[in-house]
């Protein structure tokens, strides 16, 4: 019997070819713990059958299923019925598509999983997963707002920002960083700073590689650090997708 693996899947965007073949070149068995950061919706045309994949994927398998900021905005959608722009040209256009037609039970039960998703993981050997990161110094269970866990940005230019030299003893050693042993994000991607490969800075680990931008999606083992990845999402749907435009 293989050894149990705990594996991190970085952000979707309803690219369920991707995952497929990602699981496949990981060799994921029944034993490994699979932690997915968010962000299953907008984006690629199979959000729908992802969810549903995703869902029946727990039958079998231990997972972990955290939100991520693009589920804040299907749900704002779906309860409030307000196309938003914003939503519309990141990705929710597709999302819109597919569910404004979708079987009525099968909508209801993709709800349901959405809302069950969590906020954050934080395992055994104290290392945090979470979507976007989190703001307050005296610990993620400490947030004063519940969102920020998967809109935060700044823990993450926070570890790009770290002087690597800089002891964690050191008066000016941020606070968050040291609240957990590794801490595991998404939502930013690694495009930002010209990578395509899960990036570590200081104890935080990247593994958004901007599958919805139509690069790779990845899957990274946290004991190891031994990742693998899909084909660009451009080349598997044969469409650019999202357009990448980078932050100011």
């Amino acid at each position: 019997m293989a050894n149990a693996r705990t594996l991190v899947i970085g952000d979707i965007h309803g690219g369920l070819k991707a995952l497929v073949q990602v699981l496949e070149r990981a060799e994921v068995s029944a034993n490994d713990q699979l932690i997915f950061l968010g962000d299953y919706v907008d984006g690629w045309p199979d959000t729908d059958h992802l969810i549903t994949f995703l869902i029946q994927l727990k039958q079998t398998h231990t997972c972990i299923f955290l939100k991520g900021n693009h589920e804040e905005l299907f749900l704002n959608w779906y309860y409030n019925q307000k196309q938003d722009l914003i939503w519309l040209t990141n990705g929710g256009q597709s999302t819109y598509n597919i569910y404004k037609k979708i079987d009525q039970e099968i909508k209801k039960q993709h709800i349901e999983f959405i809302e069950s998703l969590d906020l954050y993981h934080v395992d055994d050997q104290n290392r945090l997963f979470v979507h976007g990161g989190y703001t307050n110094l005296r610990g993620i269970e400490s947030e004063y707002y519940e969102n920020m866990v998967y809109w935060d940005r700044t823990l993450w230019e926070t570890a790009l920002a770290l002087d690597p030299n800089l002891d964690t003893t050191h008066i000016r050693y941020p606070k968050r960083l040291k609240r957990f042993k590794e801490i595991y994000i998404g939502h930013t991607t690694v495009q930002e700073i010209g990578e395509n490969t899960p990036q570590n800075f200081g104890n935080v680990w990247n593994i958004d590689t901007g599958s919805g931008f139509g690069h790779k999606l990845s899957i990274l083992d946290v004991d190891t650090k031994e990742f693998w990845q899909s084909d660009n999402l451009s080349e598997l749907y044969n469409s650019p997708g999202r357009v990448f435009v980078p932050r100011l």
